[in-house]
């Protein structure tokens, strides 16, 4: 199977590239928008796997990049949902209209499958009960969650007109080895490296924000199960399937970790949605029950890789 991985060197893309490098009839060519983005993951000598720089904008030629694929992974994004409200016109233009660049040549290149990575943290938004199936009105509260809708109707409309395949994963919270914990998205990641680093942990309200956190070794796995399945829908959450609030998250971290964390408890933010986990019943019905990693578990493990990478 020849794959490209759009966006490649980031935190999904990195553990999603070494999931597909297992397999040994896989061609994976990996996209990103400058060499030293590759750093990290080139040390690791992935077999059958090519690196690939691109400018990954509107005028990117796309043609050129998914040309002889077969499966097309969209982790393309140049904006996160804490500021995505600040710039909004130039936000849809770099990623609304990009996809559908991208998508247009993947129908002239006859792409066999596009996978489009989207949120179940931000498409929902905030008026609906948890937990929220794939059914659940999206009315987000921030550009970053409408950007992902948009482009999940742009490939609805490029399969009903041109028979386009894809695949829409609602991604929950993915946390673990690779992502950088830099408080940008990542609570656990971030909260977890701040605590062996001693270092004070900053929480936006009073910790009451309830999320649904997924270790990324299951979030891989549950991808290329939807990715290499025939199940007739066309779009799956992909969570825990329940709620953890940020002060359970402390918790369990200094439990996991025996170590007493500083706290810092500042203003809430308005881009904040209360209360968002994921109802994960038609990804289990069709692939069986997905067993996540327990937090506590998940923190574990990523305390022990921050401690070999980061030489904490």
């Amino acid at each position: 199977m020849n794959n490209v991985i759009l966006g490649a060197a980031g935190f999904i893309g990195t553990n999603l590239a070494i999931s597909l490098s297992k397999v040994e009839s896989n061609r994976t060519l990996l996209v990103d928008k400058q060499f030293e983005y590759f750093e990290t993951i080139k040390k690791l000598a992935l077999p059958n796997t090519v690196y690939k720089i691109s400018p990954l904008t509107v005028d990117c030629d796309f043609d050129v990049l998914v040309m002889n694929q077969d499966v097309v992974y969209h982790l393309l994004s140049t904006t996160v949902p804490t500021t995505s409200n600040q710039h909004i016109s130039e936000e849809l233009n770099a990623n609304v209209i990009l996809s559908a660049k991208l998508f247009e040549a993947c129908v002239r290149q006859g792409v066999k499958k596009v996978v489009f990575i989207s949120s179940g943290g931000t498409v929902y938004g905030k008026e609906s009960e948890c937990p929220l199936d794939e059914k659940t009105a999206t009315n987000p509260i921030t550009s970053y969650g409408l950007q992902k809708v948009t482009i999940e109707k742009l490939l609805y409309l490029y399969n009903y007109m041109y028979g386009l395949d894809y695949r829409i994963i609602r991604l929950a919270n993915p946390y673990g080895p690779y992502q950088r914990p830099n408080g940008v998205l990542g609570a656990v990641t971030t909260f977890t490296y701040k605590a062996l680093k001693g270092e004070e942990i900053q929480v936006y309200g009073d910790g009451s924000v309830v999320r649904d956190f997924i270790y990324i070794d299951d979030a891989i796995r549950g991808i290329q199960k939807i990715v290499e399945g025939e199940d007739r829908h066309h779009t799956f959450n992909l969570g825990c399937g329940y709620g953890t609030s940020i002060k359970q998250v402390l918790e369990t971290i200094e439990r996991a970790l025996n170590i007493e964390l500083k706290v810092r408890y500042t203003e809430a933010r308005k881009v904040d949605v209360p209360v968002n986990y994921l109802d994960i019943r038609r990804y289990e019905t069709a692939y069986g029950s997905l067993n996540p990693l327990s937090l506590e578990d998940g923190v574990k493990k990523t305390a022990e890789f921050m401690k070999r990478f980061y030489k904490i």
